[in-house]
This record gives C-alpha cells, sequence and structure tokens, in this order.
C-alpha cells in the first residue's frame, strides 16, 4: 500500500475543497441571480471541464505552467519556484478541472430560491449580506453539501490532469490514481486492487457522510 501517495490524494482533496468551494459559492450565485452580457460564455468556460478530455485540459495547463508562458513566469518570479511537478501545480490543475463539480450544483440550489424571498427579506430591513447568511445560505445548503462531496471524490480520482501536470513524483505529486496506474504497468495486480478498494471506500464513506450531513441539516430548518 502507498501511504504516501494516499496521503498526498487526500492533501489534494481537502485543499482543493478549502479553496475552490467559497469560488463555488461567489460564481454560483452571480450565475443564478444575475444577468450580464456573455453569461452564457461564462458557464460554458465553467463546464468546458467536464467535456474536454483530460490530457487535453493537462496539456494546456502544462504549457500555461511553464516558466515561458506569462501565467508561469509570473509564478516563478513572485515564488521562486516553477509549477510544473510540484504539488502547488497539480493544486491549480485540480481548481480548474474541478470548477464545474463545485460551481454547477450551487447554481442550482440558487436557482431554486424565489426571488420575492430575496425581497421579502430586503423589506424586513435585512441587507442583501445578511440576506445572504441568514436566508439564502440555510436555502442552498443540499447544494452547497453536493459540490463538498462532489469535489473531494473527484479530486481523489483525478487523474489524467494530474499525471500531465505534475508527473509521478513520490511524496509531491503522486497520488493514490497514478500509483494504481503504476502498480498496473508494473503487473502487480495485488497491490493495484489494494489500493483501488481503499480509494473506492474513502469515496463512499465521503460522500455518504456529507449527503447524511445534509439531510440532518434539512430536517433542523424544517
Amino acid at each position: 500500500m502507498d501511504w504516501r501517495a494516499l496521503t498526498v490524494s487526500l492533501q489534494l482533496a481537502v485543499f482543493t475543497c478549502l479553496l475552490l468551494i467559497p469560488i463555488g459559492l461567489w460564481l454560483g450565485r452571480t450565475l443564478a441571480t444575475r444577468r450580464f452580457r456573455g453569461k452564457a460564455l461564462c458557464e460554458a468556460a465553467v463546464a468546458l471541464p467536464l467535456v474536454m478530455p483530460p490530457t487535453v485540459l493537462g496539456f494546456y495547463l502544462m504549457l500555461a505552467f511553464g516558466v515561458e508562458a506569462p501565467f508561469g513566469a509570473l509564478w516563478q518570479r513572485l515564488t521562486g519556484s516553477g509549477l510544473n511537478f510540484t504539488f502547488s501545480g497539480i493544486l491549480l490543475a485540480s481548481l480548474v478541472v474541478n470548477l464545474p463539480f463545485a460551481v454547477q450544483p450551487i447554481q442550482r440550489a440558487f436557482e431554486g430560491v424565489p426571488s420575492n424571498v430575496r425581497e421579502a427579506a430586503w423589506c424586513c430591513g435585512l441587507s442583501p449580506w445578511q440576506t445572504f447568511a441568514r436566508i439564502e445560505l440555510p436555502l442552498v445548503w443540499p447544494g452547497l453539501i453536493s459540490a463538498l462531496a462532489l469535489t473531494f471524490a473527484h479530486t481523489l480520482g483525478e487523474f489524467g490532469v494530474i499525471l500531465m501536470v505534475g508527473g509521478s513524483i513520490d511524496g509531491e505529486t503522486r497520488t493514490l490514481a497514478i500509483s494504481i496506474y503504476d502498480r498496473v504497468q508494473a503487473f502487480d495486480e495485488a497491490g493495484a486492487g489494494i489500493m483501488s478498494a481503499i480509494l473506492l471506500a474513502v469515496s463512499f464513506v465521503t460522500i455518504g457522510v456529507v449527503y447524511g450531513l445534509a439531510r440532518r441539516g434539512r430536517g433542523l430548518h424544517v
């Protein structure tokens, strides 16, 4: 069992959720409640990682993260290190590839909140921020939990993009999914089977626990 790869996978999933869920909350609410020019293009850009082959997306991210690209060069000037084949690189790649899993469930949840609910809150003297925190957020809680579960589980299983950007550096960029691939390539089917079972179990338990919390949250607000 490759415990270091499991640790990298869990760290990647946790940091991805911590960074991406707030972005998904803001972007999902914006797309659900506002009309603006270019909204359709913005929604298409969010959904793009769902339809792009992971190796294609990973290839373009690898180019963007390179020191010859503007973004990669700027990152190196600011931090003193590159992005490709680093944990920071696969974390940024994970944010991109998981964007639709964080945004779309939250967007659908906000779309289900009637506009007259917000208007009634404003008439009662609540500010837009108070309306969001005290009225909207409890109503969209199931969508937020769904986004969290999908983002965490998908990050654990992501392979193509992470391999293209990070390679397979032990303790740095080798995730459990990549370690499974390496074991299969080495004809170690027993080792690959054990790690696959652990990855399956962790993903299943995570989704079960998160959805259980979501049901309890809905019950508390009834």
